[in-house]
């Protein structure tokens, strides 16, 4: 008498828990890179957080704030680059416990009692540490999942970095008031040890990373399967074929070939994208360093009421990038492009995000609290840039085009923080000497030089979303560069 083995879908969350180990242990390596990506923004946004408390105490000008807050950034490209070099060597397992642990040890030197050279080093450190954070990240994910299925669980992972000022905005401003600022650094240190002993104990390389095409087509699902679907190794059920295979087969994703690095590099699509990545690092760079400040200087927030409001952005980023993520996924599986699926919405994102940053500084109050939100929210998902460059190159090649990716487009936050600080600087304002109030003198200034800052990203994001909408086409940079291949050795 014959049973017939129930059909899952590793591709689906609940069959994959369903299901064994293999599926299973996707969806939880991606929730520990979820929350890799929630400490990395939370250690990026704890700077703004104490920016009143730091610049009163160690006498810092709002230009050299501003260069601390650029400094965090000084590294990214050069380590973000040779990371990605580094990861087609060596397992992306151990390259994400180095940095993790980067991150929790640089955080208590500021506990320690160190002083605006300390700050200004310590950053540095921390933000080479966390500049290929992203796209390790990603690159992780990806080997746990076909390429049809990839836009989910990348989004979830961009969520992540949306989600850590979210989380840790109002616990830090709690632990600001009650215990000081410096313990708002010695709190994210020990949350990144605890990280990086999970991550020890779980961490793992995909079964999809690092692989040549034969091999991925011989281990897409472990053992041979009966007429119908494919064996989970050990399981004893029989999978599903995923509705999305017609879409591998149809694109051949994963049965690309090392193309070299210059022809990527230098390719549009690449070019458009790390345009477009810089005008989200420009966002972000304000949102980590000033955003706080303006809030409680200019909107008059209280600092409960400060670690609230500068959450906002992150949700609706969050919630815009899950949303995307979902959109992508279907689109892919419907047999749509990278460029429709993944770059349309997000150059849509960012001119959204232009508008409202250009109609900011006329407005006041809430209104410009709402515009922030909805600017700001709609581009910090630059994640979805190196997730569809990703498609382009062979899986071997995916670590360093994104950490390339992820350091050329920083540039925009080495400049934007510095950039914020001259334009107050230049608008007459002064930071309160410690112990005393600020002036309502010295908030009109502020008000007046960050308004000239929002303008300048608004152009800079609605520019940068219009090429990108042209531009920026991942699917046929990958055609091209197969068929250059198939040339030369042809």
């Amino acid at each position: 008498m014959s049973t017939t083995k129930p059909l899952v879908r590793p591709d689906r969350l609940g069959d994959a828990i369903a299901s064994r180990r293999m599926n299973r242990t996707a969806w939880v390596i991606t929730g520990m890179l979820v929350l890799f990506q929630i400490i990395a923004f939370a250690d990026k946004a704890v700077l703004g957080l104490v920016a009143d408390d730091a610049m009163r105490e160690l006498g810092i000008t709002p230009v050299q704030f501003g260069f601390i807050g650029s400094a965090f950034f000084f590294l990214y490209a050069i380590v973000s680059f040779a990371t990605g070099i580094l990861a087609s060597r060596v397992s992306v397992r151990w390259i994400l416990l180095v940095m993790g642990l980067t991150w929790a040890v640089m955080q208590f030197p500021m506990l320690a009692g160190g002083g605006a050279a300390v700050l200004l080093v310590t950053r540095i450190v921390l933000g080479g540490a966390e500049g290929p954070a992203t796209a390790m990240s990603l690159s992780s994910a990806h080997g746990w999942f076909r390429s049809e299925d990839r836009a989910l669980p990348s989004n979830l992972i961009a969520a992540g970095s949306t989600l850590g000022p979210v989380i840790a905005a109002p616990l830090l401003m709690w632990v600001i008031v009650t215990w000081g600022w410096r313990w708002a650094f010695g709190v994210l240190g020990i949350v990144g040890l605890i990280w990086t002993v999970a991550w020890l104990l779980i961490g793992s390389d995909g079964p999809f990373a690092r692989r040549r095409p034969a091999e991925q087509d011989r281990g897409r699902a472990g053992d041979a399967a009966e007429p119908g679907g494919e064996a989970v190794e050990g399981a004893g059920i029989e999978v599903a074929p995923p509705a999305g295979r017609a879409v591998e087969e149809r694109h051949g994703f994963d049965s690309q070939h090392p193309v070299p690095v210059r022809a990527i590099l230098l390719s549009g699509s690449f070019v458009v994208a790390v345009l477009a990545g810089a005008s989200n690092f420009w966002t972000q760079g304000f949102l980590t360093t000033w955003f706080p400040k303006y809030l409680g200087s200019v909107i008059g927030l209280t600092p409960g009421e400060v670690g609230w409001a500068t959450t906002f952005p992150w949700v609706f980023g969050a919630a815009l990038l899950l949303g995307l993520g979902f959109l992508g996924r279907q689109r892919m599986r419907g047999g749509s492009t990278v460029r429709a699926s993944i770059v349309l919405p997000f150059s849509v994102a960012l001119v959204i995000a232009g508008a409202c940053f250009l109609l900011a500084p006329m407005t006041g109050g809430l209104v410009t609290v709402a515009l922030l939100t909805v600017g700001a929210g709609c581009s910090v998902i630059y994640p979805m840039a190196p997730s569809a460059m990703a498609y382009a190159v062979t899986p071997r090649q995916r670590p360093l085009v994104m950490s390339a990716l992820g350091g050329l487009a920083s540039i925009g936050a080495i400049i934007s923080p510095t950039a914020v600080g001259v334009f107050m600087d230049r608008a007459g304002y002064r930071a309160a000497p410690k112990g005393q109030p600020e002036t309502a003198e010295m908030a009109a200034n502020m008000a007046t030089g960050v308004d000239h800052a929002f303008l300048l990203a608004g152009a800079i994001l609605l520019v940068c979303g219009v090429l990108s909408a042209f531009f920026f086409r991942p699917d046929r940079t990958g055609r091209r560069l197969q068929s250059r291949h198939a040339e030369r050795v042809g």
